[in-house]
């Protein structure tokens, strides 16, 4: 990966986003091709390039307000107003406790200095590392990491892993909203839905992030 030649490690942090076993094939809620990012994840950590490392872990108490099965007569993937805006219904995935929540054991996690759990309030889902999507009282909470990263002198973001159109766009455009440059590493993360990546890329050039794509 030429791009590694650029890292400042003191300064740069990679942001490894909820590599877990529900977001692969097989899972509820599977990224097209999700398993094909876990063996370059891997390698990447192992080659010890990057000084900060942070992953991300969605960890939904059961009956979570984003699942389709809180709300009666309602399919996984539809779509509902919720607190004012739009909330898609996913399958139920990343109970926490459950198998198919936990980081995938194929990458060596002891190189993260911080895991971040989202989506722990059962009223909120969670898809950015930096802030929860909106809460009842119509704010978006803070999760904390952007102060953990300018606490250890982190400017810049490298962000990476699952899914692309959702947890790690929204992670990349609230890292840049916070004032970090930020690259998306596109080839380690792959989609929900692969038709909206033209979307996913304009969105993010948009918001002042870098796509990467070597």
């Amino acid at each position: 990966m030429s791009f590694l030649d650029e890292v400042d490690p003191q300064r740069a942090a990679l942001i490894v986003v909820d590599v877990q076993p529900d977001f692969l094939p097989g899972g509820p809620l599977a990224a097209q091709g999700g398993d094909e990012v876990v063996e370059p994840i891997r390698r990447l950590l192992e080659a010890d390039v990057f000084r900060h490392v942070v992953a991300t872990q969605d960890w939904h108490p059961p009956g979570h307000v984003s699942f389709a099965s809180s709300h009666q007569g309602r399919k996984p993937f539809e779509t509902v107003e919720l607190y004012g805006v739009e909330q898609v219904l996913w399958p139920d995935h990343c109970v926490q406790g459950t198998e198919g929540a936990q980081l995938h054991p194929g990458v060596p996690w002891d190189k993260a200095r911080l895991i971040l759990r989202k989506a722990t309030d059962s009223r909120v889902d969670s898809y950015s590392g930096f802030q929860e999507n909106v809460a009842p009282d119509g704010r978006r909470p803070s999760t904390g990491l952007a102060g953990y990263l300018r606490e250890i002198g982190v400017d810049t973001l490298y962000v990476c892993g699952l899914a692309r159109d959702y947890c790690v766009k929204w992670t990349a455009e609230d890292g840049a909203a916070a004032g970090f440059r930020v690259h998306v590493v596109w080839p380690l993360t792959r989609p929900v839905d692969a038709a909206g990546d033209g979307t996913v890329r304009s969105d993010l050039e948009r918001a002042g992030v870098s796509i990467i794509d070597d």
